[in-house]
């Protein structure tokens, strides 16, 4: 997958596929919101969703790709974020 997702970055050029980027998280926060607001039936804006996070995913992974990015070194960070994050969590929950 990993020459593919080069291919692709590399025949478009990066600054194109980034623009190209923000109107797939675009359509993606428009799924979630048209979800929330139930504008479509649930099993047609689930596979919506999942549709749009596809498209992002395989942006994001192009530009990991792109810049020799490990995936272990995102995986890391990540968890890093997630913790950091219920940690504020915790303590908001604390000052209720």
């Amino acid at each position: 997958m990993e020459e593919k997702l080069l291919k692709i970055i590399n025949h478009y050029g990066v600054i194109p596929q980034l623009k190209y980027f923000q109107s797939e998280v675009f359509e993606l926060s428009e799924a979630i919101v048209r979800h929330d607001e139930e504008a479509y039936p649930n099993d047609i804006s689930t596979e919506h969703i999942a549709e749009e996070i596809a498209d992002v995913a395989v942006m994001l992974l192009q530009f990991k790709e792109y810049y020799h990015i490990d995936g272990n070194d995102i995986l890391k960070i990540m968890n890093e974020k997630i913790d950091r994050q219920l940690k504020r969590i915790d303590k908001e929950i604390e000052v209720i």
